[in-house]
């Protein structure tokens, strides 16, 4: 099966990013002249689109995953896709939210609801969480302490 056959079927299933396709066809075995004209002729066509992709990733860590801007950022990255491309995607994808929103969204998610803060070990807990979902560190003591201050 021909390079640029399998790297098709691969764009069918998912949007995937230059780096991942190379990676994937080599995976499979193709020679490297094939892989760089397959993905030629991909991004000719317009098949691969590294921006593309990088503001699905946003969309797709900040809607279903509710993801801070960091580790949007840093799944982009991950992807293949230059820094300078993910920086655009995701301050395009963010400046259609409202970030403090997101984060309530996600605490809100962790606690189930409107459950309340209990203790320090939990509200470490959480603050763990939320700055591991790329969160930045005052905004989310911010939150948690206004929701300890509530509950």
């Amino acid at each position: 099966m021909s390079c640029y056959v399998d790297a098709l079927k691969m764009l069918a299933r998912r949007e995937l990013s230059e780096a991942q396709v190379r990676q994937r066809l080599h995976r499979r075995g193709h020679t490297d002249d094939d892989i760089d004209a397959a993905i030629a002729r991909l991004i000719g066509e317009r098949a691969i689109d590294d921006t593309r992709v990088a503001e699905a990733i946003a969309r797709t860590e900040t809607q279903v995953k509710r993801r801070g801007k960091l580790r949007v950022a840093r799944q982009i990255e991950n992807a293949g896709i230059a820094k300078a491309t993910a920086r655009r995607a995701v301050d395009e994808v963010f400046s259609e939210l409202d970030p403090s929103a997101l984060l309530e969204a996600a605490l809100s998610r962790r606690l189930r609801g409107g459950a309340r803060i209990t203790d320090d070990k939990q509200f470490q807990r959480l603050y763990r969480y939320l700055v591991s979902q790329g969160f930045e560190h005052d905004e989310v003591m911010r939150v948690l302490n206004a929701r300890r201050k509530r509950g």
